[in-house]
C-alpha cells in the first residue's frame, strides 16, 4: 500500500490503522467478541456502503462547481449537464451524469474541523469529536443494531478504516481485509487468521496430522504453540472462512467478467465490486477507503487520475446494486472529511476547508435525483442553513431503521445518545 503522507505528516498507512478502541479484528477476535443485534423491521435499508475519499476531496471541482466565480476560484474544469434537469457536475463524470437520477448531492455541508484525523472522526461517527470519549463509527453502530448471518462479519472495511467500535468496544469494530482486490487475481484477505496465527492451510495440515499419529504424539503436539488445540472461537473462525457463503463472497473470480469489466481494473474499483458481493452475502456495512485527495499542489494532474476513478466506481456500483435488486435496500454514501479552499493557492492546489464540502447519497429508499443545500457563489460556505455531519449520519442511520435517540452506555455507565445533535434530512427520506 502507498506510503503517501497527508500534509500534516500523518502517513496514509498509519491513518488507516486503528487504535486501541477502534482496532480492526482478526476473524477469531471478531467471533470471540461479537454479539448479535436486533433487526429493525421498519428499516427501508438493510445495509450500507460508505465510500471514503480520504484526504479531503475538492467540492469546487467535483459536485459543487462554480463556473461563474472568478478564475482563481473556479479552476480549470467545467460542469456538464446530467439526466436530472438543473443538476450539473464535473465534466470528468460522464458516467455519473447519465445516472444522476440514482443519487442526491448534498451541498453546503459544513463543519469547523480542518485536521484530517478530527474531520474523519466527525464524518465517520456523526458526532463532533470530544477529548473525553471515543465515539463508535457508523459501521459499528450498524453492527450492534442489525443482525447478520453467523458466517459473515457485519462490518467490513476494505482495506481498513481509522474509526472502529469506540466506547462500544472491540466486538463492534471493523473486520478489515488489509488489502484491496485486483482484477484477474485471487484475493487473499490478510488478517483472516486463527488463534496463534494459524492459517487455514495449517489447520488442514493439523487435522491430517492428528488423524495419522498416535496418542503419544498427540500429547507432544498439544504443547506446540503452532499446533495448539483450537478453542470454540477458532473453530467458529475456521467455519466462517471455510463456509461457502464467505468464500464465494470474497472470490471475485466467480463474478461475471462483464460486470467485473464494468467496474474497471483499479484496486478501488474492484473493492467496490467486492462491496456489492459482501452486501449480497449478508454483510451489513462495508467501508471502502481511497486516499490521495490531499491536494495542496498540482491539483489538475491528480484530479485527471482520481475523478475518472470515482466516475467509473460509483456509477458501476449503483448500476450493479440496481440490477441485483439491492439498491433500494442498500444505502450508499460517498464523501471525505472536509472540502478544499475555494481559492486556489500559489502552488496550484487547494488547502483544507471544512466550511463547505459535498456528500453524495443514494439507495436505501432515499429520494434521489436532486440537489439539497447550497454553498455561496464562491463555494466558501453554506448559502443558507448548513447541513452538519451529524445530520448526514442521522439520515443514514434512519434509513436503516436505527433510532439515533437511543442511548448507549460507556464502560463507566455514562449515557450517550447515538447522535447527540443530528436531525434527519427530510428531503432525502422517502
Amino acid at each position: 500500500m502507498s506510503q503517501h503522507r497527508f500534509c500534516d505528516g500523518l502517513k496514509r498507512r498509519d491513518f488507516l490503522k486503528v487504535g486501541a478502541l477502534g482496532a480492526s479484528l482478526t476473524l477469531t477476535d471478531y467471533l470471540r467478541l461479537a454479539k448479535a443485534g436486533e433487526v429493525k423491521s421498519t428499516a427501508k435499508a438493510k445495509a450500507a456502503i460508505y465510500i471514503r475519499l480520504g484526504g479531503g476531496p475538492t467540492h469546487m471541482d467535483t459536485f459543487d462547481m462554480k463556473p461563474e466565480a472568478p478564475v482563481e476560484y473556479r479552476g480549470n474544469l467545467k460542469p456538464i449537464k446530467t439526466n436530472v434537469p438543473g443538476m450539473e457536475i464535473c465534466e470528468k463524470f460522464p458516467l455519473l451524469a447519465k445516472c444522476a437520477d440514482k443519487f442526491t448531492i448534498l451541498r453546503g455541508v459544513s463543519h469547523t474541523l480542518a485536521a484530517h484525523e478530527l474531520g474523519s472522526k466527525y464524518l465517520l461517527t456523526g458526532n463532533r469529536p470530544l477529548p473525553s470519549i471515543e465515539f463508535p463509527s457508523l459501521g459499528s453502530i450498524v453492527s450492534k443494531e442489525l443482525a447478520s448471518p453467523p458466517d459473515m462479519p457485519p462490518f467490513v472495511a476494505v482495506p481498513n478504516t481509522p474509526q472502529g467500535g469506540g466506547f462500544l468496544g472491540l466486538q463492534y469494530g471493523p473486520f478489515s481485509t488489509n488489502a484491496q482486490p485486483k482484477q484477474g487475481q485471487p484475493f487473499n484477505v490478510r488478517g483472516i487468521g486463527l488463534q496463534g496465527g494459524m492459517t487455514l492451510t495449517e489447520v488442514n495440515r493439523r487435522e491430517q496430522l492428528l488423524a495419522s499419529v498416535d496418542n503419544t504424539f498427540r500429547s507432544i503436539e498439544a504443547k506446540s504453540d503452532v499446533l495448539s488445540g483450537l478453542d470454540e472461537f477458532s473453530e467458529q473462525a475456521f467455519a466462517m472462512i471455510s463456509s461457502k457463503r464467505a468464500r464465494e463472497a470474497f472470490d471475485l473470480g466467480r463474478e461475471d467478467p462483464s460486470v467485473a469489466k464494468r467496474f474497471g481494473d483499479g484496486e478501488v474499483n474492484q473493492s467496490a465490486l467486492l462491496a456489492v458481493r459482501l452486501i449480497e452475502a449478508g454483510a451489513r456495512f462495508v467501508t471502502l477507503t481511497t486516499g490521495s485527495w490531499d491536494m495542496h499542489n498540482d491539483i489538475w494532474t491528480r484530479l485527471d487520475k482520481n475523478l475518472p476513478m470515482v466516475d467509473q466506481t460509483l456509477s458501476a456500483l449503483l448500476m450493479t446494486l440496481e440490477e441485483r435488486g439491492l439498491l433500494e435496500s442498500t444505502a450508499v454514501i460517498m464523501t471525505g472529511e472536509f472540502g478544499r479552499t475555494p481559492k486556489l493557492n500559489q502552488r496550484g492546489g487547494r488547502d483544507h476547508w471544512p466550511r463547505a464540502m459535498f456528500v453524495v447519497m443514494a439507495g436505501g429508499g432515499m429520494k434521489t435525483g436532486q440537489v439539497i443545500g447550497a454553498s455561496d457563489d464562491k463555494g466558501q460556505g453554506p448559502a443558507n442553513e448548513a447541513i452538519a455531519p451529524d445530520d448526514v449520519a442521522t439520515t443514514l442511520l434512519t434509513t436503516l431503521g436505527i433510532d439515533t435517540r437511543k442511548e448507549y452506555h460507556t464502560n463507566t455507565g455514562r449515557p450517550i445518545m447515538i447522535s447527540r445533535d443530528g436531525k434527519p434530512i427530510s428531503k432525502l427520506l422517502g
